[in-house]
């Protein structure tokens, strides 16, 4: 979910690198084909449909029953194969190097295999390599340009192999969560320093925020050896992290913007209020690895955060992606207030105060946010191209419509 930065140092900035592509206007080879390119996609999508149905199955639902794979796999389906997949393929298009496409593929596809009649180390070895081709692209990356904000995203993704590995050797994914958490958190946190950089002051922008993120994978370990200590200890973390967020991210002045730039900094900051309560919740109630303190913790960084950051970064990621505009339209905050309004009845009325009608509808209605985020988006990628209120340009000059999703090119940056 990389946002777009006015970057062309190499550091991984797919914005940056699609718009020089554009002005060079290349041969494509096959990988840069948006067919090829989503057929890449598909296993995250795939795997964001078991894991919405097994979400279904879980809230108590009638429905057929799980397998049992799909319903111990809920949590590695949506951070491996969903989310995980989205952000390794757009760091493989960033770099535009062949073997970088294995690791999105790895990943998707081992989610997969780990539901089908197969030995499950089949699919998690896969996984593995997947997370561990994660660490070469950035690796790519750091030889192109060394800089802080790589160096912190290099340690999400180095939390991904840690919870990756550990699943191999079987340890339950509720003891993955605090890596998962790193894996996300310093993916998002690192990318925006790439952004906030220029208006920090002092030799070493960002120094705060790397101390915050070796802190927090640091705690990672504490939490799966000493759970009692290790827990609020990562808590702590994740609030310092927030904190320098909060402090520093541009999201707190393009609020004030209008169109595209308004709308990602209200998903943002939304989504660092959600790890904001699950940081109170580790800090204060320590290890929750089951009952309504995991449930609370677990949909406030996996949905509150993760979500948030998705569908703010979907209408420039997914165009550098797969080649095809998705506008930005105004009928986009629905499915973001939707989702914010049920996490309060699932995490405040549902696990808090211990209402189970509570907890049923909110998670309903956040699965009903994802999907009608899914058909907007897909809608607004149909419709093509729209002005700056939201309406379909008018067919004036032939050779100006092409050019305007160029020119809102700029906007676009400065909502990231």
């Amino acid at each position: 979910m990389r946002p777009a930065e006015p970057s062309s140092s190499g550091t991984g900035t797919v914005p940056a690198v699609a718009s020089v592509q554009a002005r060079a206007k290349p041969r494509r080879g096959l990988i840069d084909r948006p067919g090829i390119r989503f057929l890449f996609l598909a296993p995250a999508g795939a795997s964001l449909l078991f894991g919405l149905y097994a979400a279904t199955a879980l809230l108590g639902f009638d429905v057929p029953p799980l397998a049992d794979r799909l319903a111990a796999s809920h949590g590695a389906l949506m951070v491996f194969g969903f989310v995980g997949t989205l952000i390794v393929l757009e760091r493989a298009v960033a770099i535009k190097k062949w073997w970088a496409f294995t690791a999105p593929a790895l990943l998707g596809i081992g989610s997969l295999l780990v539901l089908a009649p197969l030995p499950t180390w089949i699919g998690r070895s896969a996984i593995v390599l997947g997370a561990i081709g994660l660490l070469l692209i950035y690796r790519t990356i750091w030889r192109r340009q060394a800089m802080t904000a790589t160096a912190i995203q290099f340690l999400g993704g180095v939390n991904l192999v840690v919870a990756a590995l550990l699943w191999l050797a079987a340890v339950p994914v509720a003891h993955l969560i605090p890596a998962f958490s790193a894996f996300l958190v310093l993916t998002i946190a690192g990318e925006r320093l790439e952004l906030a950089r220029l208006s920090l002051r002092g030799s070493h922008p960002g120094r705060g925020l790397l101390w915050a993120a070796l802190s927090l994978t640091g705690c990672v370990s504490l939490a799966l050896s000493v759970p009692a200590y290790g827990y609020p200890l990562f808590g702590f973390a994740l609030l310092w992290v927030v904190s320098w967020l909060f402090l520093h991210d541009v999201a707190r002045r393009t609020l004030r913007a209008t169109g595209l730039p308004r709308y990602m900094a209200a998903c943002l900051l939304s989504g660092y209020a959600w790890l904001v309560v699950a940081g109170v919740i580790w800090l204060v109630g320590g290890a929750a690895t089951s009952g309504p303190a995991y449930d609370a913790v677990i949909h406030a960084v996996l949905l509150g955060f993760t979500l948030s950051m998705i569908m703010a970064h979907a209408p420039v990621i997914l165009p550098a992606v797969l080649r095809r505009p998705l506008p930005y339209r105004p009928i986009m905050y629905l499915p973001v207030a939707l989702l914010h309004a049920s996490l309060v009845l699932r995490v405040l009325f549902g696990d808090a105060w211990g209402m189970p009608s509570m907890l049923q509808l909110g998670g309903s209605l956040n699965i009903s946010a994802l999907l009608l985020f899914i058909v907007i988006a897909v809608v607004s990628a149909v419709r093509g191209p729209v002005d700056g209120v939201g309406r379909r340009p008018q067919k004036t000059s032939a050779p100006q419509i092409p050019s305007a999703p160029q020119k809102a090119s700029a906007p676009q940056k400065a909502g990231a």
